[in-house]
Order: C-alpha cells, then sequence, then structure tokens
C-alpha cells in the first residue's frame, strides 16, 4: 500500500498519551460497578425474561439486590448461594423474587464465602463456554462459505418489525451486501432496560432485543449460505444497558457491535461514570465473543466542522483504542469509526479526505477501520448526493478501509427505500472492483498537500491529547473538546445506577473471559 511519510515517533507519543489518559480513567472507576453490569452478570448466569408486568427479570433480581444491600458485594454470588441453597437454577431464583417468595441472603461465613466463591465460577464457565462455542461456529461458517474481500459492503436496515427486517436483510444480502445493521428504535438508548421478545413497533428503528438478534441472525446465516459467504450483523450495545446488550449479542453470535467508550456521554448525555464503567465490562465481553466492535468519531463531524475538527477524531481514536485495549480487544477487533464529511465545496477538498482516511489507516494498520459516507452535506439532490458516494467510494478502496457503510443518495429525504440500497451497492461494487489495486499503484508526493494535510493533523492530535493529559478527560469532555458538546462529570443520567464496591465484590466473568482471551 502507497504511505504517507508520516513521523512515527509522534503517533507513538500520541498513542503514549492516549494510553495514560484511558489508564487513568480505568483506575478511576475500578472501584464502582453499575446496576446493569450487575444485570449483565446475572444474565449470564442464566436469568432472562419478564414478570407479568413486562418488567425484565434482570432487573427485579438486580434492584432486589440493592434494596437488601447486596448489590455492592456482586449479584453473582449472592444468587448463585440462593441456587444452591434451594437447588434453582438461576432463572428459578429471579423467578421467586419477582413473585415476592424469596428473599435473597447474604453468606456471612468466610470458609463458606470462598466455597460459594468457587461454586459461583464453576456455574459462569457455563456460559462462558457457550459463548465460546459461538465464536468457533463463526470460524467454522467463515472457513465453510468464505467471505467478500475488505471493504465489507455495510448495509442498514431500519422498519421498525424485526419480521419485515429480516425481509429487507435477505433482499440486501442476495444485492451483495456483506453486513447487515440493525437500526435501533429512537431512544433505545435511554431505556434502563432492555425490551423482551420479538418486537414490531419501534420507531425509527428497530428494538434491540434478544430474540430480534436470534431472528436475524438465523435470517443471515440462511441467506449467507445462499449466496456463497458469510453475513455479518450488527447492532447497538451503547446506553444505559451497554453491557446487558453486549452480553446478549454474545449469546446469540452477533459479529459486530457499536461500542464507544464516550459516545453515550457526548450523544445521549449519559453520565460518565457509568459509561466509563459500563463500556469497560461491555467491551470485555465483546472482545472474549470475537465481535468486531465500531466506535463513533463520525458523529463529531456532524456537529463540529470536518476540517477544524480532524484532530479531535483522531485523538478519540487514539482514546477508544487504548479503553479496548484495557478490555481485552485485539486490533483486528477495533472498528474505529471516521467519516467523509468536509464541505464538497471546499476546493481541494477530496484530497483532504484522502489524507485523513490514509492518516487513519496508518496510525491503525491492524484495525478493522469503519468508514462513514457524506450525510451532512446531503441536500436532497439526488444526483450529486450519488456522485458524492461515488468519492466517498473511491476514497475508501484507495486508502484501504475495512468495514464501508454505504452512501444513500436519498440521505437528507428519508429513510432509504430498498432500490435506494441497491444502487448505492452497485455504486460502491462498481468503484471497489475497477479500482481494487489502485492503492498498489499510486504513490503520494513527497511533500504534497496530502502529506502535509495529514501531518497537519498528526500533529495537533499530538498537543490535544497532551492537553487532555493534564486536565483529565473527564475535564476534557466538560470542556466540549469532541464534538463542540460539553458535559459534566456529575452530570447526565444514570449516575444514581453506580454502586461503590465493597472490599469482599467479587465477579467470575472478568476473570474467567481475560484468561479465556490470553
Amino acid at each position: 500500500m502507497t504511505r504517507l511519510h508520516l513521523d512515527q515517533e509522534q503517533i507513538d507519543r500520541a498513542r503514549d498519551s492516549a494510553r495514560r489518559i484511558a489508564r487513568r480513567v480505568f483506575e478511576q472507576t475500578k472501584p464502582f460497578t453499575t446496576t446493569t453490569v450487575e444485570r449483565a452478570t446475572v444474565r449470564l448466569l442464566g436469568v432472562d425474561g419478564v414478570d407479568e408486568n413486562m418488567v425484565p427479570l434482570p432487573n427485579r433480581l438486580v434492584s432486589h439486590l440493592q434494596e437488601h444491600d447486596l448489590l455492592q458485594h456482586g449479584a453473582a454470588t449472592s444468587v448463585v448461594g440462593a441456587m444452591i441453597e434451594r437447588g434453582w437454577t438461576a432463572q428459578q431464583v429471579a423467578e421467586a423474587v419477582a413473585a415476592g417468595t424469596l428473599t435473597i441472603g447474604r453468606c456471612q461465613d468466610e470458609q463458606d464465602e470462598a466455597a460459594l466463591r468457587a461454586a459461583t465460577t464453576a456455574e459462569a464457565r457455563k456460559m462462558c463456554d457457550h459463548i465460546a462455542r459461538q465464536r468457533a461456529h463463526r470460524d467454522r461458517e467463515i472457513e465453510s462459505v468464505g467471505e467478500s474481500r475488505r471493504p465489507w459492503l455495510y448495509l442498514i436496515v431500519a422498519t421498525g418489525n424485526i419480521h419485515e427486517d429480516v425481509l429487507q436483510a435477505r433482499a440486501a444480502v442476495e444485492q451483495g451486501a456483506d453486513i447487515i445493521a440493525v437500526i435501533r428504535s429512537t431512544g433505545q438508548s435511554l431505556l434502563d432496560y432492555v425490551p423482551y421478545g420479538a418486537t414490531s413497533e419501534g420507531f425509527g428503528g428497530t428494538y434491540a432485543t434478544q430474540e430480534n438478534f436470534r431472528l436475524m441472525r438465523a435470517a443471515l446465516d440462511e441467506a449467507g449460505a445462499m449466496v456463497g459467504r458469510y453475513i455479518r450483523l450488527t447492532n447497538y450495545c451503547s446506553g444505559l444497558c451497554m453491557p446487558e446488550i453486549a452480553v446478549m449479542g454474545a449469546i446469540e453470535r452477533l459479529d459486530m457491535m457499536l461500542n464507544d467508550s464516550m459516545y453515550g456521554i457526548i450523544f445521549r448525555d449519559i453520565n460518565m461514570q457509568r459509561t466509563f464503567i459500563d463500556q469497560f465490562f461491555s467491551r470485555m465481553v465483546n472482545a472474549y465473543a470475537g465481535i468486531i466492535i465500531n466506535t463513533g468519531e463520525d458523529n463529531y463531524l456532524t456537529t463540529a466542522d470536518a476540517c477544524e475538527a480532524a484532530h479531535t477524531v483522531l485523538a478519540s481514536q487514539l482514546i477508544n483504542e487504548q479503553f479496548a485495549c484495557l478490555s481485552g480487544l485485539k486490533p483486528e477487533q477495533m472498528g474505529l469509526g471516521h467519516a467523509f464529511e468536509i464541505d464538497p465545496e471546499m476546493e481541494n477538498g477530496f484530497l483532504w479526505e484522502i489524507a485523513h482516511a490514509q492518516l487513519v489507516r496508518q496510525v491503525f494498520p491492524d484495525a478493522s477501520l469503519k468508514y462513514m459516507p457524506p450525510t451532512k452535506h446531503m441536500t436532497g439532490n439526488i444526483f450529486r448526493g450519488h456522485v458524492q458516494d461515488a468519492l466517498f467510494n473511491v476514497v475508501s478502496t484507495v486508502t484501504q478501509q475495512d468495514i464501508h457503510l454505504l452512501g444513500m443518495m436519498t440521505e437528507a429525504i428519508h429513510t432509504p427505500f430498498i432500490q435506494d440500497r441497491f444502487l448505492a451497492i452497485q455504486n460502491a461494487r462498481y468503484v471497489f472492483n475497477s479500482m481494487r489495486d489502485l492503492h498498489a499503484e499510486i504513490e503520494f508526493k513527497r511533500g504534497g498537500q496530502i502529506e502535509r494535510r495529514a501531518q497537519a493533523v498528526l500533529t495537533e492530535t499530538e498537543q490535544l491529547l497532551a492537553q487532555i493529559e493534564g486536565i483529565g478527560l473527564p475535564a476534557a469532555i466538560g470542556k466540549g473538546i469532541f464534538a463542540d458538546i460539553s458535559r459534566q462529570p456529575d452530570g447526565g443520567k444514570g449516575l444514581d445506577g453506580v454502586i461503590a464496591k465493597s472490599g469482599d465484590y467479587f465477579n467470575p466473568f472478568p476473570h474467567l473471559m481475560f484468561e479465556g482471551a490470553h
């Protein structure tokens, strides 16, 4: 691949700053858990379903433990203790708590506590084994039916009805899509519970539920076998239930999940302490399940200028990378996000788009980069929009991106129809095929506009990360450094779900999942 001549020592210094920034946040949040981390934990022990009022049983169980001052010790041992005492499954314990026929107590004897921890670990290993089998199943499927060359074509379905989504997804696969993303119903990221069952009434998208995951996974396996390539399934685990949705995705063999360390803070006003704790646990689950995360830096350029804020994208990617490393994710599981969002009226804007995309490619040579299409400057002129998407496709293949979210010529008009998606796929496939090896046939001019622009962004990134390291990431977010949006450390939704761990807090999954990943 043709390369820009960039200052590698500068890249290393920027990455070192990001590592120290992420580690500082991790150490500050390590003494805490959250209600949704504990709900994710009981889901991993086998709790699912809802009570007669459609309240999820994980919520009922964790609320019960919190009311009885048990949650700070970790939900896992309390639940497994009740399982052993009654001879029940975790599901039966949760159902009894919801029915009001069981009050969970706490083990007081230290010797019994050690035995209980061993029993809890053994119980937790059952779900870890299931997730490991799902990961192995994915590997076998890819080996059996094969997969497309990169960039993979990423296409969204979003009808609100999972059964209609399945039909649209099948059609998209037949037309050439490699990844199907089921966009979530509007506002789900702000729900502090996960809806249950197959859903047909979402607005602006379809609810992320475990049953919906199962239905779409089965449909894509069938479609993939028919077209002769493995089709990846994507959903969103950002928001107040990030760890729980990550668990559901791992259980049902999703392949990618939208998971950003700061997106919920900046764009959904979720408390930053809650988010930093939840993203660690959720990414740990993603790592163990072999899921590729997608980060959301592309969103910065919808509220800030793509040229002026280019260095904030790279700085955020470096921070996201380091948070991902702390959770056990490998570089190939990091779908770091960026976007083609420069104003098309800007002279030589295409050169700068190449500079930004190539810079990201070289800073993260092993990452599965996610490249987003133009949206901010789409006007409803479908003919110009189709050209903008074609230029985006050119940059993607020339700079060797990995996950290519298809641009739609009807962006800014309506949710795209099947025919709009078909034209988008045809556009991308034409460009990717006709320019397949262009990256290997060209060289960037030494000291030219593209190289100078990339180096300038890199320099600004290093300076910004040094500034963030000096004041701390929470304070930097408070100053509105990312996306021109300010959030405060003690503000936002979900702070009441942050729980200080007691000295004897125990959760078996971090140990098991890190042990299984390394």
